[in-house]
Parts: C-alpha cells; structure tokens; sequence
C-alpha cells in the first residue's frame, strides 16, 4: 500500500471535492444557511469534518496503523483538506457566491459549509486505489 503523498492523491482528492460539492454549492439553503450561522456552529462543522475525514483515513488508508507513518498520516490529513476548501473557494467563485473581499466571514462561512461533504468525498476519492 503505497502512503506517500503525489500528484496522483491531489487529483484524486481534487475530484472527489469538486463532485461531493457541486450539489451542495448550487443551493440557495447552503447560500443562506451560511448567512444566519452562529461562529460555534461554523467551528462544530469544520471539527466535524476534520473528524470524519482523520477517522476515515486511520482506518481505510493507514488501516489502524500510523505507529511509523504519523507524519504521513498528519500530512494527508492536513493536504486533503487544503485542497479540499481551495475546490470549494474555486467552485464559489465561479458562481460569484464567495464574497472574500467584500464580506470575507460569509465567504468563510460558506466554504466550511460545503467543505464538510465535500473533504469526505475528497478523501473516499482518494482511497478508491489504495490497497
């Protein structure tokens, strides 16, 4: 089983990001959710995501075993979810729905809403090939 971060895992994780958060992104409820959400709501959804996603890859990927590869371990979490928010900033720019400039806590907001599905699907993605 091959641990070691390339190109191949940031594409895959890439594409499994852009698909996991195009259904979400397109919804005027997730546009609007992020409007009225409360900041410890908005932190409960970035620690359930970074959660889900250190859970999932522990066991499918690592398979429980990290004892040697914690930095490897930390690194694809860490990569994942980077790569994760910029698909979601890059999908919210382009549909003219991240206010970074003009309103950077709604754009916040926003891309910790639709990151959350997305960074698992992101993951999932990337572990397809893994054995």
């Amino acid at each position: 089983m091959k641990l070691y971060f390339n190109k191949e895992d940031a594409s895959q994780i890439a594409v499994g990001a852009f698909a996991m958060s195009m259904p979400i992104a397109f919804t005027q409820e997730a546009w609007q959710m992020a409007e009225s959400l409360p900041l410890f709501n908005l932190g409960l959804l970035a620690i359930i995501s970074l959660s889900f996603l250190t859970i999932y890859t522990y066991y499918n990927l690592f398979q429980g075993n990290i004892t040697h590869r914690l930095l490897g371990y930390i690194v694809r979490i860490v990569v994942a979810y980077v790569i994760t928010l910029s698909v979601v900033a890059l999908v919210l720019v382009a549909l003219d729905k991240f206010p970074i400039i003009t309103d950077s806590y709604l754009a916040l907001k926003r891309l910790v809403i639709i990151a959350m599905p997305a960074s698992l699907g992101a993951i999932i993605v990337d572990s397809l090939d893994k054995e």
